[in-house]
């Protein structure tokens, strides 16, 4: 009897999460700890389908166990890993090293200028690793450097929001300076 996937569908969006973590052993044959319902939603449907219509062919299954064999599964370096060399290749060239950025992906790196003209004079801002180097003082906070050179109290990513690359079709205009 060909089950309809549809009428399925209609009525586990009524069941509750407990029920349909019953309903996900029963499909299953096992239990589930999720406590997403549309995620269960849609795993319990999938396969129903996959019990009504058929499931991947034996070919299709061998051709993604070979596509994953072949895959470098590892999206993310391991919690606390350092840089990690990078074996070179036969020919001689300087090995690749990564690096983790555990810094904002908003603030500027170490070494960058930010620039900005304020009232016909050219500013210059080194970001250093823990501050930003302005006229030869360090300040802990850009919004501390707006200040000093404002005299009022400026949010410092939207005083050096075109430095950093961030106003709406502003120029970017951060360099990095060579050491």
């Amino acid at each position: 009897m060909a089950m309809n996937i549809y009428a399925e569908l209609k009525r586990l969006g009524t069941l509750t999460t407990p029920q349909l973590r019953a309903k996900y052993a029963e499909v299953f044959g096992e239990a589930t700890r999720c406590n997403n319902r549309p995620y269960l939603i849609k795993r319990i449907c999938w396969r129903l389908q996959a019990d009504a219509e058929g499931d991947l062919s034996e070919r299709a299954r061998q051709r993604a166990l070979a596509l994953a064999d072949d895959a470098d599964l590892r999206l993310q370096a391991p919690a606390g890993a350092g840089p990690v060399a990078i074996a070179p290749a036969s020919h001689a060239t300087p090995p690749i090293v990564s690096i983790r950025m555990p810094r904002k992906s908003i603030e500027p790196m170490p070494g960058t200028t930010l620039w900005r003209e304020y009232k016909g004079r050219m500013i210059a801002v080194i970001v250093l690793p823990r501050g930003f180097e302005y006229e030869g003082k360090v300040y802990r906070s850009l919004s501390a450097v707006a200040n000093a050179i404002t005299g009022t109290h400026w949010n410092g990513m939207k005083f050096f929001a075109e430095s950093l690359g961030t106003a709406v079709g502003g120029a970017r205009h951060a360099e990095v300076a060579q050491a």
